[in-house]
């Protein structure tokens, strides 16, 4: 054994290793990412009147009515963080559930930039990013949906 090769061994376990952790980090921010927005969006329902008013007076969502924005920004907080968590469309699920992060930065954009606020959105979209390049990992509905209805390989004669 060479000095080359007796230096990639413990790199070549390494990285297996870690590639196969990823799973691990990948289920933490589907998860963590898919509790902030779904607790925005629960405190929006929950509190509906004043959730109109903070559209109307505070967040400046730019091209749409201050109602059409509530509901949409409460539908998009509610239902896309779901389908994150259970990993089933886990990369189309990212990218919506981050059009409703960047939504949320550009419309209050001037309160966000004055504190850690702006900072926390830009974690999430690096761990949404992360979710739409890598997908669900092994612990996802996309996994064992693949697994489920992989096509089976053809037996060479």
């Amino acid at each position: 054994m060479n000095l080359v090769e007796s230096l990639r061994a413990p790199v070549t376990k390494t990285n297996k290793s870690l590639a196969w952790l990823s799973w691990a980090l990948l289920l933490y921010f589907r998860c963590h990412v898919a509790w902030v927005f779904l607790k925005s969006g629960w405190w929006k329902l929950t509190n509906w009147e004043t959730n109109l008013t903070l559209f109307e007076y505070e967040y400046q969502v730019p091209l749409l009515n201050h109602e059409v924005a509530a509901y949409l920004a409460t539908f998009g907080e509610l239902v896309f963080p779901i389908f994150l968590v259970l990993g089933l469309g886990t990369r189309y699920a990212a990218v919506l559930v981050q059009f409703v992060n960047v939504m949320a930065v550009v419309s209050y954009y001037s309160t966000l930039s004055k504190g850690a606020g702006l900072a926390l959105h830009q974690l999430y979209g690096a761990m949404l990013l992360t979710c739409m390049v890598y997908g669900g990992g092994l612990v996802s509905l996309d996994h064992w949906l693949k697994g489920k209805f992989a096509r089976p390989e053809r037996a060479v004669a």
